[in-house]
C-alpha cells in the first residue's frame, strides 16, 4: 500500500517537470523513469561491490568501469546543476559517453529494460530541472520490492488520458479481479498480446507474492517466476520500456517482452502460453493485408477486438484458459464476423464466464460499455452452461471523478465463479444453478445460447421485475393540490402582512 510520504513525493516530481516544461505525461513517466533506472543500476553495482570486498576479488554484473565513476548516481548527484547536465548531454575526449549513452548501450546485460532503449531520448531540457528531479528521485526510500512497485503504480496512475486506437490504462482493481477468477497455476506460462504498462502481469506477480509465498522457496519455481513466466507482446517501444521497469521494480527480472504488432505476420506464436489476461485496443481497424492470414480463418474482420479473440485462441495450449475485456459490441453485434468469433469460442471450446461491466468502469479514459470473457481452449467444444455476472458497481462512482465508494461487487464475483464447480453444468449443481435471471448472477445453457445466435449480451437472459406502483385516485390527488394551493396562499398573505 502506498503510503501518504510516498505519493507526496512522486507529486513533487511530477510538478517539478510541468513547471520546469515538459508536460506530456508520457515524456514526465518515460524521463522519471530513466533516472529511477539509472539510479538502480548504481545501487545494484554497490551492493556487488560490497559482497565482493567481503569476500574479496572483483564485483561481478559490473555496470560501470572505474573509469565510468562520474557516470555513476552516488557520483554526479553531488555535482553542481551544470556540470551534472553536461555529464547527461555532452561527451568529452576522456568520456566518449553520457549518462545517458552509456544507459543505452548496456543491453541484456542490465535486464529487459535495457534492451528496449533504441530511440530513447533525453528530454529534460535545462541543468536546473534535471538537478531538481534527481535530488527529489534520490531521497524516495527504494529498498524493498513493495515500496519500488508501489511508487511505479503511482506514477502510471497519473496517466490522465486515453492512448491511440483505443488503447487506455486499465483499472488496477478490474485487473486483479480477472487474476483472482483465474488464480494462477504455478506452472503457468502468462502473456498479455497488448502488454502496455504490463498490469495484467504485474498483478499476476503480486498475487503469487501474497498468496503462494512458499512457492518461491522452491528454486525451479523462482527460476520459472523471473524467466518463463511473465510474457507480452507491444508494438509500442515507450511502452515496452514502461512496462518493462514495471515489472522489474515489482520483482520480475527477466520478463519476456516481445516488441512486435501482435496481429501482424511478424507474430508466428502458436500454442505456447496456458493463461493470457488481456484488454487488447478496442477501436483499431486494419487492412486485411496487415493481418497475419491465419487469424482471419476463424472471423474475416478489420476488427481489432474481433482478430485479438482469434489471436489468443492460436497463442494458448489446448486446456489452457483467457480472461479478455471486450467492448459491448463484441456480445451482441450482428455482423457475420461477431456471430463467427462467439460461435467459435462458444462450440468449438468452453465458454466459461461473462462479466458485463458497467460504463462508469473506465472513466475518465472513455465511458465505452465493456465485458470480461472468460474461456477455455478445448479444440473439443465443452460449453454447456455459461455463467453470467451483470456487475452493477465495482467499489467507485461511474463518473469521472471514480471516487471510492461501498458498493462493490467485485467480492461477491470472485466468490461466486470460484464457487463454482468445473463440470456443475454436466450435472447440474451447484447454487449458482438455482439462482434465478433476476438475480445478478445466473446460468444459461448451451442451447438457449446457439438459439439466440450466439448471442452473449446479459439483457437477452436477464429478467427484469418491474414493481406495481400504486396512486392515488385523480380526484384524491387533485384534492391534495387544491390543499396545497390553499396553503401556499395563506403564508402569502401572512408573509405581506409582516412586511406591511
Amino acid at each position: 500500500m502506498i503510503t501518504g510520504e510516498l505519493k507526496s513525493q512522486v507529486d513533487k516530481i511530477w510538478e517539478a517537470f510541468w513547471t520546469g516544461g515538459v508536460s506530456n505525461p508520457m515524456t514526465v513517466i518515460e524521463q522519471f523513469t530513466y533516472l529511477l533506472f539509472i539510479r538502480r543500476l548504481d545501487e545494484r553495482q554497490l551492493l556487488e561491490e560490497k559482497k565482493a570486498n567481503m569476500i574479496g576479488g572483483e564485483a561481478k554484473n559490473a555496470f560501470f568501469t572505474k573509469e565510468q565513476r562520474e557516470l555513476r548516481w552516488n557520483y554526479f548527484k553531488n555535482l553542481e546543476s551544470e556540470t551534472m547536465f553536461n555529464l547527461f548531454t555532452k561527451t568529452t575526449e576522456d568520456r566518449p559517453l553520457t549518462v545517458f549513452d552509456h544507459m543505452k548501450e548496456l543491453g541484456a546485460k542490465a535486464g529487459v529494460f535495457a534492451q528496449y532503449m533504441k530511440g530513447a531520448t533525453f528530454m529534460i531540457p535545462t541543468p536546473k530541472l534535471l538537478d531538481m528531479v534527481v535530488q527529489m528521485i534520490d531521497k524516495i526510500k527504494m529498498d524493498d520490492r513493495d515500496t519500488k512497485g508501489d511508487l511505479y503504480e503511482y506514477l502510471l496512475s497519473k496517466i490522465a488520458s486515453a492512448g491511440t486506437n483505443g488503447q487506455f490504462r486499465t483499472p488496477r482493481h478490474v485487473i486483479r479481479m480477472m487474476v483472482d477468477m483465474v488464480q494462477p497455476k504455478k506452472d503457468d506460462v502468462i502473456c498479455d498480446p497488448s502488454c502496455g504498462t504490463a498490469g495484467f502481469l504485474v498483478s499476476t506477480g503480486e498475487y503469487l507474492y501474497e498468496n503462494h509465498d512458499d512457492w518461491f522457496m522452491d528454486q525451479n519455481f523462482r527460476d520459472h517466476f523471473n524467466n518463463k513466466m511473465f510474457n507480452g507482446l507491444e508494438f509500442d517501444n515507450t511502452m515496452l520500456r514502461i512496462g518493462a521497469m514495471n515489472l522489474q521494480l515489482h520483482g520480475i527480472e527477466n520478463p519476456e517482452l516481445i516488441g512486435v504488432d501482435a496481429l501482424s505476420e511478424a507474430n508466428k506464436i502458436t500454442e505456447k502460453y496456458s493463461l493470457i489476461l488481456a484488454n487488447p485496443p478496442f477501436k483499431g481497424s486494419l487492412d486485411y493485408d496487415g493481418v497475419e492470414p491465419s487469424l482471419l480463418n476463424v472471423a474475416k474482420t478489420k476488427k481489432t477486438e474481433l482478430l485479438f479473440l482469434s489471436l489468443m485462441l492460436r497463442m494458448l495450449k489446448t486446456g489452457g484458459r483467457a480472461a479478455v475485456i471486450v467492448p459491448d459490441g463484441v456480445l451482441f453485434g450482428s455482423s457475420k464476423a461477431h456471430k463467427a468469433i462467439r460461435q467459435e469460442i462458444i462450440e468449438q471450446h468452453k465458454l466459461d464466464a461473462v462479466i458485463s461491466m458497467p460504463s462508469g468502469v473506465f472513466k475518465p479514459y472513455a465511458g465505452v460499455s465493456t465485458a470480461v470473457l472468460f474461456f477455455t481452449k478445448t479444440n473439443s467444444g465443452g460449453t454447456d452452461n455459461v455463467w453470467f455476472y451483470d456487475m452493477e458497481a465495482d467499489g467507485y462512482s461511474l463518473d469521472d471523478k471514480r471516487a471510492e465508494i461501498k458498493n462493490n461487487d467485485i467480492p461477491d464475483i470472485i466468490a461466486r465463479f470460484r464457487a463454482l464447480p468445473p463440470s456443475e453444468g454436466d450435472k447440474g449443481g451447484g447454487t449458482e444453478q438455482k439462482r434465478s435471471r433476476t438475480d445478478k448472477s445466473f446460468l444459461v445453457p448451451f442451447d438457449e445460447i446457439k438459439a439466440n445466435d450466439w448471442d452473449l449480451s446479459i439483457n437477452r437472459y436477464k429478467e427484469i421485475v418491474y414493481e406495481e406502483i400504486e396512486y392515488a385516485p385523480p380526484a384524491e390527488i387533485i384534492a391534495d393540490i387544491k390543499q396545497l394551493d390553499k396553503e401556499r396562499t395563506e403564508a402569502l398573505k401572512e408573509l405581506e402582512n409582516l412586511l406591511g
